[in-house]
């Protein structure tokens, strides 16, 4: 790796341990996550990625016909639009679980992805053109709820941008959750933007472990926690890839960050038992 690759790389997680500090409404949702995507190529330039942004929230602007910026349907309409007809984005329904999918980067240059990678495109337009929007917390695939006044759409970006009614998230909710579920009011709870990116990396990090890659693994859960510093959850997963790497020290430091944290007591035993044997590897 060239001194001008390690700079990049600095950089790029000094600005995502500053997203660490923010408050979730500061983040720049679609920024961070292409930060996050360009740790992995830091040589190249992130401007043509942010032109393009800029240049999505301006064709779905001018989609809007005078006199209806105030219809949450035509906005809906118009992100879809935009978006899946005009840009070609869509859900990757054949490669689903390529890590690709979840690196915005890739996502913009290959034009498909999974839900919460489409679904922060949708995000950031919306931002850009001061609409309400927000991610909403349904498992296992990630939908944006779109407001105006008293008025709620449901989208789902990997399919299109098409609205969602209750009978379709209940079906959706059957068939990801299982045929017992009934939708439940956390199914429409809003989720920040922290933990949009936090659903973003978890995809890579499920991925390579399932894979037997820990030390990606591992590397994509600190990168988890610049973002997230005090998460807890991400502490004891952090000691668990990292002791099984062989980075006894860092292991040893997130596991005692971790009980710090006050855990349950599950948790606590679990966790003092991998601190016992990382520190007895240690000595």
């Amino acid at each position: 790796m060239t001194s001008a690759t390690l700079a990049g790389r600095t950089l790029l997680e000094q600005t995502l341990h500053v997203t660490g500090e923010m408050k979730d409404d500061e983040i720049d949702l679609a920024n961070v996550a292409l930060v996050l995507a360009a740790l992995d190529q830091p040589e190249i330039d992130l401007a043509p990625y942010r032109a393009h942004l800029n240049d999505l929230a301006h064709d779905v602007g001018a989609k809007i016909p005078g006199g209806a910026e105030h219809n949450v349907m035509r906005r809906a309409r118009a992100l879809a639009d935009v978006i899946s007809h005009e840009h070609g984005y869509a859900g990757d329904e054949t490669s689903y679980d390529d890590p690709k999918n979840a690196d915005l980067m890739q996502v913009i240059d290959r034009r498909k992805g999974l839900p919460v990678a489409l679904a922060i495109l949708y995000l950031d337009i919306a931002r850009r053109l001061g609409w309400e929007a927000t991610g909403i917390n349904f498992p296992s695939h990630f939908l944006i709820r779109l407001g105006l006044g008293a008025m709620r759409i449901i989208v789902d970006p990997f399919h299109g941008g098409a609205e969602r009614s209750v009978a379709d998230l209940r079906a959706l909710l059957k068939q990801v959750a299982g045929l017992d579920a009934e939708l439940e009011p956390a199914h429409y709870a809003p989720i920040g933007k922290r933990d949009t990116l936090i659903r973003l990396l978890n995809n890579i990090k499920i991925r390579a472990l399932a894979d037997g890659d820990v030390a990606r693994g591992a590397e994509i859960i600190d990168r988890m926690m610049m973002i997230a510093p005090g998460a807890a959850f991400l502490l004891f997963e952090a000691g668990a890839c990292h002791a099984k790497t062989g980075n006894l020290i860092r292991a040893g430091k997130a596991l005692e960050a971790f009980l710090a944290s006050g855990p349950v007591a599950a948790a606590r035993g679990e966790a003092e038992a991998l601190l016992r044997q990382v520190r007895q590897q240690l000595n």
